[in-house]
C-alpha cells in the first residue's frame, strides 16, 4: 500500500509524457529502471538530484511532483520557526547581538506578509 506521506505524481507526468521507466531512469543517469519503480510506487523517496531531475524532465514544481513530502516538510519548518520566533522574542539583550535577532524577527515578519501574498510561493 502507497505511504501517502510520500505520495507523488511521478507516474501520471512519466505517462503523460509517453516515457518509460527505463527511458526516464536513463535521463536521470541510473542502469536500471527499478529505482523509478521504486519512486512511482512510493517505496523510495528520491535524493535531491532525482527529485530535481524529475522537476528539469516534466518541468513541473518539486512541490506539485511530491506534494506529501512537501506538506510534510513544510509543517515540521513552519513548527520550528514558530518555536524560534517565541523562543527569540523572550529573549533579553543588549548591543549587537539584540541587533542580530531583531534582524532575524524582521526578516519573520516580512516572510509571513509574502506567505500572504503568495501561499506556498514555490
Amino acid at each position: 500500500m502507497k505511504n501517502r506521506k510520500l505520495a507523488n505524481h511521478l507516474r501520471t507526468h512519466r505517462k503523460r509524457s509517453g516515457l518509460t521507466q527505463r527511458q526516464v531512469g536513463a535521463l536521470l543517469g541510473y542502469q536500471k529502471d527499478v529505482q523509478i519503480s521504486r519512486h512511482e510506487t512510493s517505496k523510495a523517496v528520491p535524493l535531491l538530484v532525482s527529485a530535481l531531475g524529475y522537476h528539469i524532465i516534466f518541468r513541473v514544481p518539486m512541490h506539485s511532483l511530491f506534494p506529501g513530502i512537501y506538506e510534510e516538510v513544510r509543517e515540521s519548518i513552519e513548527g520550528r520557526l514558530r518555536e524560534l520566533e517565541t523562543t527569540l522574542h523572550g529573549r533579553s539583550v543588549k548591543g549587537p547581538e539584540a541587533e542580530v535577532i531583531a534582524q532575524t524577527l524582521m526578516w519573520m515578519m516580512d516572510r509571513r506578509e509574502q506567505d500572504v501574498e503568495m501561499p506556498d510561493g514555490i
